[in-house]
C-alpha cells in the first residue's frame, strides 16, 4: 500500500472520529463515550493492528442492540447512568402566548387558506387561556379574557370543525379581537 493511500485513510479516520465527536457533542450535552468513538474509527480505518482507542476501552459488545443511525453520523448516545430525566416546561408565559394571538391579526380567512387562519385563531386563543389560568398571579388577575374565551367555547359547542368556526367565525374573530384590546389597555399585566 502506498504511503499516500495510508495518509488518506488517517485523516478520513480523524474526520470521522471528528465529525462523530461533533454529532454526539451537538445531539446530547453527554461527554462522548469512548466506545462510541471507536467503532467509527475502527469502521473507518483499515489500518492493520488494533486502533489505540479499541484497546483502551475493549470491543464493543456483539450482542448490544443496534442502535439508529443517521446515514454519516454517529450512533445515538444515550445519557449516563444517573443523570436526571429532562425536566419539563414549565407553564408558557403569558406574553408569549399573546404575541401568537397578535400574529393572527394581519392574517384573514382568504380562499385556500380560511379553514388554516380560523383553526389557528382558535388555537391561540386556547394557548392564551391556558397561559392566563397558570400564570403566577393567578387567573383572577385576567378575568375578562378568561370570561371572553368560555363564552366563546360555550358557542362553539365543543366543535372545532371548519364548518363550525367559519359559521360562527364573527364572533371568534371579535374574541380575539376584544382580548387583543384588553391586553394592550393593561400591559403591566403580562410584561
Amino acid at each position: 500500500m502506498s504511503r499516500s493511500t495510508t495518509t488518506r485513510r488517517a485523516a478520513t479516520a480523524v474526520l470521522a472520529l471528528s465529525l462523530a465527536g461533533f454529532t454526539a457533542a451537538c445531539g446530547n450535552d453527554a461527554a462522548p463515550k469512548a466506545s462510541s468513538a471507536a467503532s467509527p474509527a475502527s469502521a473507518a480505518s483499515p489500518v492493520s493492528g488494533p486502533s489505540p482507542a479499541s484497546t483502551a476501552s475493549g470491543p464493543p459488545a456483539a450482542d448490544a442492540a443496534p442502535s439508529p443511525r443517521v446515514p454519516g453520523g454517529a450512533p445515538p448516545m444515550s445519557p449516563p447512568a444517573g443523570d436526571a430525566a429532562p425536566v419539563a416546561p414549565g407553564p408558557e408565559k403569558v406574553r408569549d402566548a399573546f404575541a401568537g394571538l397578535q400574529a393572527t391579526l394581519g392574517e384573514s380567512c382568504t380562499p385556500g387558506n380560511c379553514a388554516y387562519f380560523l383553526g389557528r385563531v382558535h388555537d391561540e386563543l386556547h394557548r392564551m387561556d391556558r397561559a392566563m389560568k397558570a400564570d403566577p398571579k393567578g387567573p383572577g388577575h385576567f378575568p375578562e379574557p378568561i370570561a371572553a374565551v368560555a363564552k366563546l367555547d360555550r358557542e362553539l359547542g365543543g366543535d372545532r370543525t371548519f364548518e363550525n368556526l367559519k359559521k360562527h367565525q364573527s364572533t371568534l374573530i371579535g374574541t380575539r379581537d376584544e382580548i387583543n384590546t384588553w391586553m394592550q389597555d393593561h400591559p403591566d399585566d403580562y410584561r
